[in-house]
């Protein structure tokens, strides 16, 4: 039955299933689904029983279960966000799509590629759109930037784009951002996890997989940025900088910790054109109600004064506005900003780095 608000607005309560609950769950999901108008969680999946019912009891969360089975067996749900290790989804995901017709998971996609498109292949034919988590494309400062290089594009005014630059340093990407969570027990048991690539020694799958965990944002955002498919076309040996070059010849690179920031994030981006540029500083992933900074910089030329304006964005961090995004897939509002689809691509680019660093 629908309440008043809801027969007010002219729409549904959008019913969110959460599968994990540990801090990233917390932390970059439940929190923010809970506090989203016209969105309530009305259950939860956690393995861990006394986590699953402190985090209920914290969050208001009616319904909890012990596994996924039991809860997808029972609940109705508009939408699922699997908050997950994402070496398990392989043998989770599988589970999942044939049970709801919107899932969100974090990224990247998977491991390998071949289990990457396996799982957007089920996705499909499953009917299940699947949303994966990267966030920074949430960010406002990313989705004004956007916009300005898309009219850029489109336009031609500022001449055509020459060049996307990704810094990424190590550093705090947790801000305070676990502060007052939910404790619980370790996990024991649960799903098995995705082996390792099979074309990959041990040695070159380790260093395959800490790229992919740590750096698949950027390799993510460079797509985004340049508003196409790209290549992977030079790695350093030293690990620092990957290069590449979009299907139109626009070049890129990303370059992965040349230094560190103990206490600081000093993520940024660089999209530039003939006559101008975009800036973008983002924040800390788990920093909250904090958005990036956006600087664009016009030089028309022909005597006239170049012009540079910040603009001033809403308080929204990427996390909280990604899992508005997500409501609104459920209601079938918008289509995902990045679905499983697109989240294979991170992943050929991630083998080709390997192998373009490593030889093999």
């Amino acid at each position: 039955m629908s309440t008043a608000a809801e027969q007010a607005s002219g729409q549904k309560t959008v019913r969110i299933g959460l599968v994990g609950v540990g801090n990233m769950g917390q932390a970059a999901h439940l929190r923010n689904y809970a506090a989203i108008d016209g969105c309530q969680v009305v259950a939860l999946a956690e393995i861990r029983p006394q986590l699953a019912r402190a985090v209920a009891d914290r969050f208001g969360v009616p319904r909890v279960y012990a596994s996924h089975e039991e809860m997808l067996a029972k609940e109705q749900l508009n939408g699922l966000v699997a908050s997950q290790p994402f070496h398990r989804h392989a043998a989770l995901l599988p589970e999942l799509y044939p049970h709801v017709k919107f899932l969100f998971t974090e990224k990247p996609l998977a491991i390998s590629v071949a289990a990457g498109q396996k799982l957007a292949d089920l996705a499909r034919d499953a009917g299940c759109t699947h949303m994966v988590g990267y966030h920074k494309r949430s960010d406002p400062a990313v989705e004004y930037a956007r916009g300005i290089i898309d009219e850029w594009k489109t336009s031609g005014r500022m001449g055509r784009m020459k060049y996307v630059r990704i810094l990424m340093p190590a550093g705090d990407w947790i801000a305070e951002g676990f502060l007052g969570l939910v404790r619980g027990e370790k996990a024991v048991g649960g799903l098995p996890g995705e082996p390792p690539p099979a074309d990959m020694d041990e040695a070159t799958a380790k260093e395959y997989v800490a790229f992919v965990n740590y750096y698949i944002h950027q390799v993510n955002l460079m797509r985004h940025l340049l508003g196409e498919p790209y290549r992977a076309t030079f790695a350093d040996a030293s690990g620092v900088l990957l290069a590449v070059r979009g299907e139109s010849g626009t070049c890129g690179v990303i370059e992965m910790s040349p230094y560190r920031t103990t206490v600081e994030w000093e993520e940024s981006a660089l999209v530039a054109f003939e006559k101008g540029y975009v800036k973008i500083e983002l924040p800390a992933p788990l920093a909250v109600n904090r958005c990036g900074r956006v600087e664009v910089y016009a030089d028309p030329g022909d005597g006239q004064p170049p012009l540079r304006t910040t603009p001033t964005l809403p308080w929204v961090h990427a996390m909280r506005n990604q899992a508005i995004h997500f409501v609104n897939v459920c209601r079938g509002r918008e289509t995902p900003p990045c679905d499983a689809a697109e989240a294979v691509e991170d992943l050929r680019v991630a083998r080709d780095y390997i192998r373009l660093r490593y030889g093999k």
